[in-house]
């Protein structure tokens, strides 16, 4: 791993020895959010003053003694997540004066930690979309190519890691907002199972889909980040009680004899040459360690896909219904009319897509009974160029919108947990994701794969 951006297990570990202090390491981060800002947009909000205040507190605390998992890591969140006294804006106009009064749930966990947190990051309006352009606070920009997307909505999320800004950031995932651009920009992406990390604090896209999870340069870090974030909260009432487990022990555990669902249909049938040789190669590399390929055949995708838009319409219609009454006009061209859309979707669409939803949990239960894992590729396509529309596929043109959530939004519906993985780079040197998917609370499991994954390859670690 670079020097220049350890990991937090290797932060941690300098701190609680006092082989670097906090504040030296937070300074260093800060000084690189900075140098990166004006070029690739990944933070709304850089705060040197709250990062400060939580090195010197985590400084403090390692002079008396503690050892902390976070230990002076540097991290930053999503500016949908609450960090008291600073605005979170949502990336929108409409919620640029809103002052949190307390730090979101998940915050309040990382700083507790010894994390540092070094401000707010950059994404696309209201959560509500895959590019990461901003109207109100810049485009976010491709670490690896500033003329394409970064991807979303997590944009800066998986920026700040790419660029080693810092080893941790958190996302939000209602449709692919963490894996997708952790894919588009070379990095590890988790998401959890719905409830298993607290949501309070966070401003809703969509109440029964919205994810909260960790992007980080390595798997381990993942682990690491999940068994602190993941827990009951008061104030979540769909944060699951379930035990957390020790992820990050359980990390090292063989994969020989697991076994890998793939699906050819919808997954891989339609994918640029680079990508489909990636995920293939990556898919042999799994092989080569003793997992073993069962063939499966995942139903109901193309109604998953209807029950989602039934469902995240309303229900971020429905969070949104006032301001879109006082102050339309300041939502950006791209998300007022999904707003307004999602008004007059009538209430028995929405119903049924929760029975529909009811039924493909049942179904592909039924499916993953047979199958540790799911592979697929994260996206179809790597990063496009900003402006870009449509993405040239085997079969034709797809529109981007299709093309980069296809593979990733059938999950949030289900509440699966899924990972991006990055395994590969195309002939013109973008980062290519695979994406695995597990059961319900299977989280080890998916992050065991990742990780024995990136014990024999190294695409997670290189740097722009």
């Amino acid at each position: 791993m670079s020097a220049a951006a350890p990991t937090c297990l290797e932060i941690a570990a300098d701190v609680n020895s006092r082989k670097r202090s906090a504040r030296e390491v937070a300074d260093a981060a800060l000084a690189r959010a900075e140098k990166f800002q004006d070029q690739y947009r990944a933070f709304i909000k850089i705060t040197p003053e709250i990062a400060r205040r939580h090195a010197a507190r985590v400084d403090e605390r390692i002079k008396k003694g503690e050892k902390l998992p976070l230990a002076g890591v540097p991290f930053a969140v999503k500016d949908l997540f609450d960090l008291e006294g600073v605005a979170t804006t949502y990336g929108a106009k409409v919620f640029a004066d809103r002052i949190a009064k307390s730090d979101a749930t998940v915050v309040k966990k990382l700083v507790d930690a010894g994390g540092v947190c070094l401000g707010k990051l950059n994404l696309h309006e209201c959560a509500f979309g895959f590019t990461g352009e901003n109207p109100t606070f810049g485009d976010a920009r491709n670490p690896w190519d500033p003329a394409r997307i970064a991807g979303g909505s997590s944009s800066g999320s998986a920026i700040a890691v790419a660029l080693g800004i810092c080893p941790l950031t958190l996302g939000s995932d209602t449709g692919g907002s963490i894996r997708q651009p952790s894919a588009l920009c070379g990095v590890t992406g988790l998401k959890p199972t719905y409830g298993r990390v607290s949501r309070a604090g966070g401003l809703p896209l969509s109440w029964t889909m919205d994810h909260v999870g960790p992007i980080t340069r390595t798997a381990a870090d993942a682990a690491l980040a999940l068994k602190i974030l993941a827990g009951p909260d008061p104030a979540d009432e769909t944060a699951s009680r379930r035990l957390v487990p020790d992820y990050p022990a359980e990390l090292s555990a063989r994969i020989r004899g697991l076994r890998i669902g793939v699906m050819h249909r919808w997954f891989f049938e339609a994918l640029d040459a680079d990508v489909a040789a990636a995920v293939s190669q990556g898919l042999e590399k799994l092989f080569s360690l003793g997992a073993r390929q069962v063939e499966v055949n995942l139903p109901l995708l193309e109604e998953a896909l209807g029950a989602h838009r039934a469902i995240i319409f309303p229900e971020a219609s429905a969070f949104h219904r006032p301001f879109l009454a006082e102050r339309s006009a300041d939502y950006a061209d791209d998300i007022r009319p999904l707003l307004l859309a999602g008004l007059f979707m009538p209430a028995v669409d929405y119903l049924g897509a929760l029975r529909a939803r009811r039924i493909i949990r049942r179904e592909w239960a039924k499916v993953f009974e047979n199958i540790d894992v799911l592979l697929t590729p994260t996206t179809p396509v790597t990063a496009t160029k900003f402006g870009q529309q449509t993405a040239d596929l085997p079969g034709g043109a797809k529109p981007l919108v299709r093309a980069y959530l296809d593979l990733t939004l059938p999950f949030n519906l289900t509440g699966y947990p899924a990972i991006s993985n990055p395994c590969g780079f195309s002939k013109s040197g973008l980062p290519i994701g695979m994406q695995l998917v597990g059961r319900p609370f299977s989280e080890s499991t998916v992050l065991r794969v990742a990780h024995q994954y990136q014990q024999e390859t190294e695409w997670h670690a290189r740097f722009p």
